[in-house]
């Protein structure tokens, strides 16, 4: 479970409902006795329920739970209700809508890659990166696990990963065996990764060692180059792809015997629709 603090899920509704809602109040509809419903139109990975239940909760609306966290349901499947006053409801109903729709689209886009990368390659892990969208990256992150995926990195302080740029402030930035020796000193408990540009940086890379290197961009030919030049060196060296590897490619990759891919695609999927229907209680 992801935790959100109250002020997460405060800064939620307060973009929405600040002032309340003028609609409602105008036709005096505050205390009217209603029910509401969200429902996902298209079958599919559910996620955000967590999240939507709690935003309910802020309003002092005590929702229905129908579902969990990553379960695969069928068409038109009520995922939360809640009986509350019309004004509470109507204060929820877009806020918890978009969660839902976003946090769904996340997901799906994650089980379809999963899924296309596994029937080709059972063992294949697909990690997100902190690329998202900002100020989504927690949302995302309930997602993407919800989804059966997993989390490349959160932020920059919980992995060893060299890229060229931090390369460039070295003294010695071609002098891959000192950067993986001083990594392995300065942080022995992390896997180190060192990102390649191109082919030429991969092959020096190899004599260094490092437990992964990270092809970023890279077509499917030279990822079989790379994948072919591991195999004969006898070194054990993970290659993971990154950088343009989505659900409709990850195939192709997978073919290859690659296993862990790196993407951010699952962030800028389209929402999952939610449909949301309040009625008005005896």
């Amino acid at each position: 479970m992801i935790y959100f603090s109250d002020k997460e899920l405060d800064d939620f509704l307060l973009e929405d409902i600040y002032r309340g809602d003028l609609t409602t109040r105008a036709l005096g509809l505050d205390n009217v006795p209603a029910r509401i419903l969200f429902k996902r139109k298209n079958a599919g990975i559910v996620a955000g329920i967590s999240v939507a239940e709690k935003l309910l909760g802020k309003l002092d609306i005590e929702p229905q739970v129908y579902v969990q966290e990553g379960e695969a349901v069928d068409a038109g499947t009520v995922l939360l209700s809640a009986v509350a006053s019309g004004d509470k409801l109507h204060q929820a109903w877009k806020v918890v809508q978009l969660v839902l729709e976003w946090s769904c689209g996340v997901a799906q886009y994650t089980a379809d890659m999963i899924a296309n990368a596994k029937a080709i390659n059972p063992h294949a892990v697909v990690a997100c990166t902190r690329k998202s969208i900002p100020n989504t990256r927690k949302l995302a992150t309930n997602a993407v696990l919800a989804a059966g995926g997993h989390i490349h990195r959160q932020g920059i302080s919980e992995t060893l990963l060299v890229f060229t740029n931090h390369r460039n402030l070295l003294a010695e930035p071609d002098n891959w065996t000192a950067i993986v020796e001083r990594l392995r000193r300065e942080a022995p408990e992390n896997k180190i990764t060192l990102e390649a540009d191109n082919f030429s940086q991969f092959e020096q890379m190899l004599d260094a060692e490092p437990d992964i290197i990270q092809l970023d961009k890279w077509s499917v030919d030279n990822v079989k180059r790379a994948s072919s030049l591991v195999a004969a060196s006898g070194k054990k060296i993970i290659l993971s792809v990154a950088g343009g590897v989505n659900k409709n490619n990850v195939a192709d990759y997978a073919k290859l015997g690659i296993h862990l891919f790196i993407t951010s695609a699952p962030y800028y999927a389209p929402p999952e629709d939610i449909k949301v229907v309040i009625e008005r209680q005896p």
